[in-house]
Parts: C-alpha cells; sequence; structure tokens
C-alpha cells in the first residue's frame, strides 16, 4: 500500500459509500413510499422516491427487463476504472483524485442500491418557485461535487501549469 499513493482516497470513496447507505436505509425503513415532509418552507422537501432509470429520472418508464442489470454492468465497470485511476495515482492532483473517489462511493452507493431493490432510492427535493429539482440523495451529491471538483482541477491547474511553463521558458 506504501507504493500506491492513491490507495488513500479509497476511503473518501467507502465513506460516501456508508453515508449513502445509511441515509438511504433511514428513508426506505422509517418513511413509507410516497413520503412527503417540507425541511425548509417548501424549498427543500423529504421524500421517498424510487428511481429504477438514470439521472433525472431518464429511462424511469422503461418496461425493459435489461435496463438493471445494464446499469448495474455499466455502473460497475466505470467504478473498476475510477478505482484503478485512484489507485494508480494518474488522475491529477489532489482535486481531480478527491472528486474521482466521491464520484466512485457515489456509483457505488447507486449500484448497491440497484443490486438490492431494482432501483435507487431518492429522498431529497429542492424547489423555486414553480420549477421542481428531479430527487437525489446522497450519492447523486457526491457524484455532483466529485465532478465538480474534477472539473475545477482540469479548467484552473492546467492554466497555471501552462502559465508556469511558460514563464518558465520566457
Amino acid at each position: 500500500m506504501r507504493g500506491t499513493p492513491g490507495v488513500r482516497w479509497l476511503w473518501l470513496s467507502l465513506a460516501v459509500l456508508a453515508a449513502d447507505r445509511a441515509t438511504k436505509f433511514a428513508i426506505e425503513r422509517y418513511t413509507s413510499p410516497f413520503f412527503r415532509h417540507s425541511i425548509v418552507s417548501d424549498i427543500v422537501v423529504l421524500v421517498h422516491n424510487q428511481n429504477p432509470g438514470i439521472a433525472f429520472g431518464m429511462f424511469s418508464d422503461s418496461k425493459s427487463p435489461w435496463l438493471a442489470p445494464l446499469l448495474v454492468a455499466c455502473s460497475v465497470a466505470v467504478m473498476i476504472l475510477l478505482a484503478w485511476m485512484i489507485v494508480a495515482g494518474g488522475a491529477g492532483g489532489a482535486l481531480a483524485q478527491s472528486g474521482l473517489a466521491l464520484i466512485l462511493g457515489g456509483a457505488a452507493g447507486n449500484a448497491l442500491d440497484r443490486v438490492m431493490h431494482g432501483s435507487v432510492t431518492d429522498f431529497l427535493q429542492v424547489r423555486l418557485g414553480t420549477y421542481r429539482w428531479p430527487a437525489f440523495n446522497a450519492a447523486d451529491s457526491a457524484i455532483t461535487i466529485g465532478a465538480i471538483l474534477v472539473l475545477i482541477e482540469l479548467l484552473f491547474d492546467g492554466r497555471r501549469r501552462s502559465g508556469s511553463s511558460e514563464h518558465e521558458r520566457g
């Protein structure tokens, strides 16, 4: 483990997976399907939804028996790739590594849900006026934050590197 610098980021993935599973378990255990409870006025609402599709409910109306196994298989392939990138340490600096670890943990949480239930448990909904954001969960939040961290490193660290190499040449 000493020779693999990225292994430490896998702990973040495991923490995301544990937090995601704990929050989903609480919703599944203590609320009924279609539960709704306003947390912050009518802006943030605690719900209990099952999403058999992918992000934003896409494909949730699909009757294909192949959808769930296909989504699990794709998730597993992505998780293997992410774990390899993290452990190999070739995914960039700390922001990108932590971002990929968050994405890995979130992907694992949603994949575990699909294996256990055939769908993903979502429990938070945000509303602004008449606009209602699709329900999401802790895994979705980790994936989103992870993607933002990776983008920040790609956008800003790349500029820093190219700026410093031009300065060294000039």
